[in-house]
């Protein structure tokens, strides 16, 4: 059995902190697997670090469900979060209540997210009432970057700290089973945390937060040139895979590589048919 939305409730009454981390691929799933992260984002963010766009606007359904099946298939454990692109709930609640069914009857996750508080409340419990566990997204929502003017940090005066407050309870009053705070500053997230009886996944909201949530590739160095703030890098992934790139150019270059250990024999006598038939 997957870990269930139940664990993540009993981990926040227990204090025990939940991680949460994004991936994208088959591959990489597995060592989070291994490694035993219960909670796993297959987050739109991949616009940026799988397809090379600039937003996570450009991302479709398609595109989510192609990345959210290749994470299920590389788990049996972790409780699997797929992310809600761009338009794909803003029309109307029949739209994102379709969209959200679509992550678990074809991509095969356990969970959807969508973006948004008081405006999004009522989609997020018309979805719940399908079946189907949301995980909220409030303060900084990166699909809504262009009217926020920016990745800027929220609720910084005492009007907007209150929307966020007011956000996070939306989303909890409409059936929510966690909510991910990003980029809030640390002590209104430590304040909503202790209100809110259903776990906070903070990234850039500050250590009070119930559980953390950090894109791999930022952890591990993939982007050496952009360490956001929020985010430490607990590795330097990009050289080591540049410079196995750069032996591996420069071997062939020089003709050292494939070497015999990488190369399959044939016996001289089968060798030596061979030749001679050609010879024929």
């Amino acid at each position: 059995m997957r870990t269930s939305i139940i664990k993540f409730r009993e981990m926040k009454q227990k204090g025990e902190k939940i991680t949460m981390l994004t991936t994208y691929d088959y591959s990489t799933a597995m060592i989070l697997e291994e490694v035993g992260i219960p909670l796993i984002l297959v987050g739109d963010s991949l616009g940026m670090t799988m397809l090379g766009y600039e937003t996570p606007i450009p991302v479709t359904m398609e595109d989510m469900l192609m990345h959210v099946k290749a994470v299920v298939r590389g788990t049996k454990n972790a409780h699997i979060v797929g992310d809600m692109p761009f338009m794909t709930y803003h029309v109307s609640v029949e739209q994102a209540v379709a969209n959200a069914g679509r992550f678990l009857q074809e991509g095969g996750c356990q969970s959807i997210k969508l973006e948004g508080g008081v405006t999004v409340a009522e989609k997020i419990r018309r979805i719940v009432d399908s079946g189907i566990p949301v995980c909220g997204h409030i303060g900084l929502t990166p699909q809504s970057i262009n009217q926020l003017g920016g990745y800027r940090i929220q609720g910084r005066n005492k009007d907007a700290a209150m929307k966020v407050i007011r956000d996070a309870e939306a989303v909890e009053q409409a059936g929510a089973y966690a909510v991910v705070l990003e980029t809030v500053p640390a002590p209104l997230s430590a304040l909503i945390s202790k209100r809110l009886s259903i776990p906070t996944i903070g990234i850039g909201a500050g250590v009070g937060c119930d559980g953390q949530v950090q894109v791999i590739h930022d952890i591990l160095g993939l982007y050496p040139n952009f360490v956001p703030k929020h985010a430490k890098q607990y590795a330097n992934v990009h050289d080591v895979e540049k410079n196995a790139i750069a032996g591996y150019f420069n071997e062939v270059k020089a003709g050292t590589f494939p070497a015999d250990a990488n190369s399959f024999p044939l016996d001289a006598a089968v060798m030596s048919e061979i030749e001679q038939e050609l010879k024929k």
